[in-house]
């Protein structure tokens, strides 16, 4: 147990400070991560605003989470110290996304997506029952996992080259998708799938932009009726 919390003390606050660099990098380099976004627009991108919207306060969640891997001296959480290799690897995995992205390499950062979304995903379904001791834990795994859904399709049609609106085939997919993710997610799994969807539409337009707007208002409907009835 000490090493194991000696070791996940150095690399958690060493994996986010990589990511933290990285977006830094991202945002003040030219070109920056939106420039490169608006001159690779397709079927899944979403509104940059979104992005940013949701940067600043997951980053102050990570923060809280970080600081209570070192507030509460050798009495750590298990859950937490069980998601730290995955949050030090996601993070990992998005700075590397990072730079990818700003090269237009987007076959590579499709793969750092990938590799990102299934590792949350993962340690999301291995999470125990939310309690008091582990809420930061469900928080942090839950809307990185979220946000990573959202990045997985908006890479993957940036590098499939995939214009919109998509086919009937693909919308059908779509919508059966994040239903299904709705109906299995907890509320704050449901509400950032949700979230991710409004940032979906607000980033489209014409009848693919009413569409989403459709699925949107479908995923908060079944999380709602998932919080009221299951």
């Amino acid at each position: 147990m000490g090493n194991d919390l000696s070791t996940a003390r150095m690399i958690a606050p060493g994996a986010f400070a990589i990511n933290f660099g990285a977006q830094l990098y991202g945002m003040l380099s030219t070109p920056n991560m939106k420039q490169v976004a608006d001159r690779n627009h397709y079927a899944f991108s979403p509104n940059p605003a979104f992005i940013a919207a949701f940067f600043a306060p997951q980053m102050v969640l990570q923060l809280a989470w970080l600081r209570k891997l070192f507030s509460n001296g050798d009495a750590v959480e298990p859950a937490q110290l069980d998601y730290v290799p995955i949050y030090a690897l996601g993070n990992v995995c998005i700075a590397g996304w990072m730079v990818f992205w700003k090269y237009e390499m987007f076959s590579f950062s499709q793969v750092l997506v990938c590799v990102n979304s299934l590792a949350q995903l993962y340690a999301v379904s291995r999470l125990p029952p939310i309690s008091p001791n582990n809420a930061l834990t469900h928080w942090v795994a839950k809307t990185t996992a979220g946000i990573g859904i959202l990045d997985f399709v908006d890479n993957g049609a940036v590098a499939l080259r995939y214009v919109a609106p998509p086919s009937t085939l693909v919308k059908v997919l779509t919508g059966g998708m994040f239903g299904l993710a709705s109906f299995l997610s907890d509320p704050i799994m449901g509400g950032c799938i949700v979230y991710d969807l409004l940032a979906l539409c607000s980033g489209q337009k014409d009848s693919w932009r009413t569409t989403l707007g459709w699925f949107a208002a479908g995923s908060a409907a079944i999380s709602g009726l998932r919080i009221m009835f299951l």
